[in-house]
């Protein structure tokens, strides 16, 4: 019901306001949005029109596949789907062929700044797990041609797809310019343009969670989330915000929860998709092929904390079920006791791959005791927008 409802909502929001071609302004060049400028308008004759883009399913190969399918609205913009290994990653449009990883959120994910080297040597930003994609525009373009994914063979068959609905065509016209549908290449950077447009909108970035709430002074976390909020930001009983943490101060009322850099953090291999690989390590941002430095292997961008509740599987191959044992697994490297991962009963897999660990940010800071073990977890709750709490009380 609540898929439904959502789904309904959104739809009906943006394709009515896109229901008035007239009142579509002229084709403004594409250009990036720093943090202080968005949310977009949800009004934005872009995003209005990438909003039907994001829900079409003729956009796939079978024509039974949007962007919204693995990145659905109803769950936070992951793919809920038990369809492939158990829900670890996406089931592609040709019905068999699976991703290689686990699918990312698509919520919040504007506030990524585009793929860079920093001073230090080490990578920041971009799209997908590994970056290579600098911006949510050419993220856009990916899974369209991905033969695991959407599955279409080339751009210009995305854009005559495009170009059946008439509608659409005189959309298009409007914001970005005249027969831009009838240059392939022009066509399909407009089709992605709209996409990431939609996608820098409110509906993916409301801060609106608990956590918001209480920053504003609407509402008061529990003691126990207290706690946890405590512990997070704390420098000396965890080292969460050493890579959880954006701005300067956690007070910001746009913390993502994510520096946005790249760690291999040594998380062991989901055996069934490694199996299902061929037994072929997923190298992370060593396989970004703009990367060549092997020190960069293993390492995966760090994810925004926002959803992570209701986000799982967790880890790049959604190797881990609940958010407790992600916290467990932090914790092992300091705490002695924890030797089993609850999820298997057995003691803790190797890491998938074992060279560059980041034990300096890994081994900094005391054992939790299970109380705050128990406070993070309700903490990291408390980072649920609001109209994805619901999935919080279906999880208990």
């Amino acid at each position: 019901m609540l898929r439904y409802f959502l789904g309904v909502t959104a739809i009906s929001l943006f394709i009515s306001a896109c229901s008035e071609p007239a009142q579509i302004v002229g084709r403004v060049e594409p250009h990036s949005k720093s943090s202080s400028e968005l949310p977009i308008a949800s009004t934005d004759p872009k995003a209005l029109l990438g909003s039907q883009l994001f829900f079409d399913t003729n956009l796939s190969k079978e024509r039974n596949q949007s962007c919204g399918t693995c990145h659905d609205i109803a769950n936070a913009f992951v793919d809920k789907r038990q369809n492939a290994l158990f829900g670890a990653v996406s089931l592609g449009s040709d019905g068999h062929s699976m991703g290689g990883r686990n699918t990312p959120t698509a919520g919040y994910a504007a506030f990524s700044p585009a793929f860079h080297r920093m001073a230090n040597g080490e990578y920041r930003g971009g799209q997908f797990l590994d970056g290579r994609a600098s911006g949510l525009a050419q993220q856009a373009e990916g899974p369209f041609l991905n033969p695991l994914e959407m599955a279409i063979p080339d751009g210009d068959t995305v854009v005559t797809r495009v170009k059946e609905n008439g509608r659409y065509e005189g959309l298009f016209n409007s914001i970005y310019g005249q027969g831009v549908l009838n240059d392939p290449i022009k066509g399909y950077v407009a089709i992605t343009d709209a996409i990431a447009s939609f996608e820098k909108t409110a509906l993916f970035m409301p801060f609106d969670s608990k956590y918001d709430r209480a920053l504003r002074g609407e509402e008061n976390l529990t003691p126990q989330e207290e706690l946890g909020k405590t512990l997070f930001f704390s420098q000396q009983f965890t080292n969460c915000n050493a890579c959880h943490q954006l701005n300067n101060s956690p007070l910001n009322p746009q913390e993502t929860f994510s520096n946005y850099e790249y760690r291999n953090i040594g998380v062991p291999a989901n055996q069934a998709l490694m199996a299902h690989n061929g037994n072929k390590k997923d190298l992370g941002l060593l396989d970004n092929p703009d990367i060549d430095d092997p020190k960069q292997a293993g390492k995966f961008k760090v994810p925004s904390l926002r959803n992570v509740a209701v986000t799982g599987p967790y880890m790049h191959n959604g190797v881990f079920k609940d958010l407790r044992t992600v916290v467990l697994f932090y914790d092992k490297h300091n705490n002695p006791s924890r030797t089993i991962n609850p999820e298997t009963g057995k003691v803790w897999a190797k890491p998938e791959v074992t060279e560059n660990i980041d034990l300096v940010n890994l081994e900094k800071g005391p054992a939790l005791p299970d109380r705050r073990v128990d406070a993070i977890v309700a903490f990291l709750k408390t980072l649920t927008d609001r109209r994805y709490e619901a999935l919080l009380k279906d999880k208990q």
